[in-house]
């Protein structure tokens, strides 16, 4: 029994090993001098006039983004002149202050303490207007304002979920590197993905499944994911996410 738990570990701590091993993540960056470089992918708003919704992925800063990505969700009003950023930051948090952050201060798609930042949900137009419509709302009915917990959550990744959750039209679908976007309360043991598709079984994010046309099949072990999906042929592993792929 104790061999195949040693073995199970080894697997499970493999891909995040690898992430590191091949330099998709780094442990020796300084957050104070880490670089927040917009990466080129949201469009100028000066020369944008309809409306527009991203939602971005990066690795997480340090020895984390070898298991995780931060996510955060960037949007742009109809003839608006900048981008609002809403994500969570886990040490804006302290005195009772909201971990929720809603900025304008930086680039959209800026690079995450050095790490490239990587579109996964682009929409334009009216849907993005309908979008942005109902944010305030979700984020008001966001549970863990004064919440934070790398693992499993709430984090960033639960934020992002969460806005999936509460607005069907943002489909969107996280990484399965995104660890926190499975944390769910213990009353509400099954719901559906952030993409809004099939359905979700989850144990306070550290162990659960989900089946989903979007997601594909994930089965989460201790917050880290092993999936297939079917609708874009990939497979997901720990700590790397998908191959082949971005997500």
């Amino acid at each position: 029994m104790t061999l195949w738990l040693l073995t199970f570990v080894a697997l499970l701590l493999a891909g995040p090993l690898m992430t590191l091993a091949f330099g998709r993540a780094s442990v020796s960056g300084d957050w104070r001098t880490a670089s927040h470089r917009s990466s080129g992918q949201a469009p100028d708003p000066a020369s944008h006039h309809e409306a527009v919704v991203q939602v971005y992925a990066s690795r997480a800063f340090a020895w984390r983004g070898a298991f995780a990505d931060h996510t955060w969700v960037a949007v742009k009003p109809e003839g608006a002149l900048h981008f609002t950023r809403y994500e969570v930051i886990g040490w804006y948090g302290g005195g009772g202050r909201s971990v929720v952050s809603i900025s304008d201060q930086r680039a959209p798609d800026a690079e995450w303490f050095g790490a490239p930042a990587r579109l996964i949900r682009d929409v334009r137009g009216a849907d993005a207007d309908t979008i942005i419509s109902k944010l305030p709302q979700a984020i008001d009915a966001y549970p863990y304002g004064n919440r934070y917990s790398v693992w499993p959550g709430p984090n960033s990744n639960t934020f992002v979920a969460h806005l999936g959750r509460e607005i069907p039209e943002l489909r969107v679908t996280l990484p399965s590197t995104a660890i926190g976007k499975d944390f769910l309360p213990i009353d509400r043991i099954v719901t559906t993905p952030p993409s809004g598709s099939g359905v979700q079984l989850s144990l306070w994010g550290i162990l659960g499944v989900i089946a989903a046309p979007d997601e594909g099949l994930e089965l989460n072990v201790l917050g880290l994911v092993t999936g297939i999906d079917v609708r874009h042929p990939a497979l997901k592993l720990p700590g790397i996410g998908r191959i082949p792929g971005n997500g």
